[in-house]
């Protein structure tokens, strides 16, 4: 089974300053290409978690005895960790959004190359799918999500065309939604517009960024003193949000200061900003919006 190759692999690694016998989470998955790297530098009584809510990683379970996969979201990371005797961890990795195995499953309905069913769900036990909301969400809350989560700023037009088609036909696959929105897409900047349209709606699926966001706020509690996380984001919406979280532990709004006029936060960054080189991007073309954070907890 085709997953992608991993990025800033080394990198994303040396982030989490591996202890032999630590406990390790990567978050995700996928097809354990992380989580090999990291099982590599563990000694013997070293443990590592995986989450992977997709059905499909589970194909790439790795025969280790210091390795746990856990099908399950990573929303609910405490939750799993605790259920499994851990309280507290040495370092936790996230590589986010969609693996280049996704992409290439044509009935996942993630690619705007394929002409697929419009799924894009991650967990394919979800209720809701692309489908059900092209089909069912108003115009306003259409334009919503393209707005927020895709940045286009057409949404409104977008929306309301999307509302028309379906009246006088259902659009229940890529190439119909593709069809549908052909005014909008002019050669120049098709693949763009249609990238950020699809994005907005596998975002909205997946409740992409409420999940980073339950994640994040875990995160503090998890790590040991001295303990690292380790993040890549592929666009600006994740990035801004673990960016944010980094320096002041929230989202939105900033933190109070006390009567010194310090700040109180439960992270600090690690080092600066990393990104692939020309080198990988060549060979990775997935490489090439990725940025990876790291952080440790603030002493």
């Amino acid at each position: 089974m085709k997953y992608h190759s991993p990025v800033l692999l080394k990198e994303s690694v040396d982030a989490l300053a591996i202890k032999e016998d630590g406990i390790y989470i990567d978050v995700t998955f996928g097809g354990g290409g992380h989580s090999r790297e990291i099982l590599n530098r563990l000694g013997a009584s070293g443990r590592l978690f995986g989450f992977d809510q997709d059905p499909d990683a589970l194909e790439n379970i790795i025969e280790d005895a210091r390795f746990t996969l856990i099908p399950e979201n990573f929303r609910y990371i405490a939750r799993f960790l605790r259920f499994h005797g851990v309280k507290k961890v040495d370092g936790i990795l996230a590589d986010l959004g969609v693996s280049s195995h996704q992409f290439d499953e044509a009935e996942r309905g993630f690619s705007t190359r394929f002409d697929g069913d419009l799924d894009m769900r991650m967990n394919q036990k979800s209720k809701i799918s692309a489908k059900e909301i092209i089909s069912s969400y108003s115009e306003e809350k259409l334009a919503e999500i393209l707005f927020l989560y895709g940045e286009l700023r057409n949404s409104r037009n977008i929306a309301k065309t999307i509302v028309e088609k379906r009246q006088e036909e259902k659009i229940e696959t890529s190439f119909q939604l593709k069809a549908a929105l052909q005014q909008y897409l002019p050669n120049a900047v098709e693949h763009k517009i249609l990238a950020q349209i699809f994005q907005a709606i596998r975002i909205e699926v997946n409740e992409e960024l409420e999940v980073l966001k339950e994640f994040l706020l875990q995160t503090p509690n998890l790590l040991k003193e001295q303990g690292r996380l380790s993040v890549i984001s592929y666009h600006s919406l994740e990035d801004r949000l673990v960016k944010r979280f980094i320096r002041t532990g929230l989202f939105i709004g900033e933190p109070e200061k006390d009567v010194f006029g310090n700040i109180e936060v439960p992270m600090q960054k690690v080092g600066k900003l990393i990104v692939p080189d020309a080198k990988e991007v060549k060979i990775n073309n997935r490489a090439r919006s990725a940025k990876l954070r790291i952080a440790t907890l603030k002493k």
